[in-house]
């Protein structure tokens, strides 16, 4: 099976809920379990999280993109930011760090997406924004 998608919204923080639901929902046609699902949901709040927090500094009319697809068994996630981008992707990627620390943010984005997923790649460029691309096998796919 093949299948795409993608939506592009503002960096409100109230459309993280809106792209965890929407990339579950299109997820749900893999038949993925419940922990799965999950998995996802939780990755991408991450990403999208990221997205409007540091890339785009809480700015409320910038736009973030968030495109999935379905290849067989595995599910392509990618949330691309056009913002500030990333100076040391290494030292942003290590457990604990934050770029925000006055935000009381915990500094495990990346460190939860690496563990809800099988494979995550981080593109960034000061100036330039960030596009995260995450992967998972579905294992419960008909």
């Amino acid at each position: 099976m093949h299948n795409e998608m993608e939506v592009r919204f503002l960096s409100l923080s109230g459309n993280e809920g809106f792209a965890r639901a929407a990339a579950a929902a299109f997820a749900a046609q893999m038949n993925p379990g419940i922990e799965e699902l999950s998995d996802i949901r939780t990755a991408v709040s991450e990403a999208v999280t990221n997205a409007i927090i540091h890339g785009y500094d809480q700015c409320r009319d910038r736009v973030v993109t968030m495109q999935m697809e379905i290849e067989n068994d595995d599910l392509t996630v990618i949330v691309r930011d056009d913002g500030c981008g990333i100076d040391d992707i290494a030292l942003a990627r290590k457990p604990f760090f934050t770029s925000k620390p006055e935000l009381e943010r915990s500094g495990m984005g990346f460190s939860v997406m690496e563990a809800f997923m099988d494979a995550v790649d981080v593109q960034s460029a000061p100036g330039k924004g960030t596009t995260v691309t995450m992967q998972k096998r579905i294992r419960h796919a008909n």
